[in-house]
């Protein structure tokens, strides 16, 4: 079993013990880590999240959350989403920041928390360290009861998603549907399968 920390997020496989595997606590620790970072870097209490379909996923995000809003800070929840899904969301809310649950092509016992930009970027190095540090320091400010943050589901991000990328310039919707293509797609048990036919059916 694993825990692996990076500039990029945390990642590692359920369960275990404390430090050495993707427990509840290192998910709070390093959540409540990137969420006060937010809130000193951007002065911004709002951050949006989104999961894939790992067994894991629902447990991982509540913990999430619940930290988020403890910290004070609004949390826009995507649900099943897909990454590129969350990163247009972040600046479209406009948002301080992002968290995307999925541990990408990793087993099923493997779970993650990946930390976005207010740009809807990964963040990077220099600030993923920053957040590192922080995780180590635990020196982590709460809000006060009646400061909690609070929180909204939004489920049409991906429809929202599908449509932003229809109206590229440099998508030509009436080009693609008078090829008829016929289009064969593995979405591994995963949100692809909420995203991807459905973009493919528009064209």
């Amino acid at each position: 079993m694993a825990l692996i920390k990076s500039i990029s997020g945390i990642r590692g496989t359920i369960g275990g013990k404390y430090r050495e595997n993707f427990t509840p606590q290192d998910i709070v620790e390093c959540a409540a880590a990137f969420g006060y970072w937010t809130l000193q870097k951007t002065n911004n209490p709002k951050i949006i999240v989104g999961r894939d379909a790992r067994i894991s996923g629902e447990v991982v995000s509540h913990l999430v959350i619940t930290t988020l809003r403890m910290l004070g800070i609004d949390v826009v929840d995507l649900g099943l989403s897909t990454t590129p899904t969350v990163e247009i969301a972040v600046p479209l809310e406009e948002a301080g920041a992002g968290i995307i649950f999925t541990a990408s092509h990793n087993p099923r016992q493997w779970n993650a928390l990946k930390f976005i930009n207010h740009k809807g970027e990964f963040i990077s190095k220099t600030d993923g360290q920053e957040v590192l540090d922080l995780i180590e320091s635990n020196e982590i400010d709460y809000a006060k009861v009646d400061d909690l943050g609070g929180y909204v589901r939004k489920k049409d991000y991906i429809k929202q998603h599908i449509q932003h990328i229809l109206d590229l310039p440099l998508v030509d919707v009436d080009a693609v549907k008078a090829k008829q293509y016929k289009v064969v797609v593995d979405v591994v048990n995963s949100t692809g399968a909420i995203s991807i036919p459905n973009l493919l059916n528009k064209l």
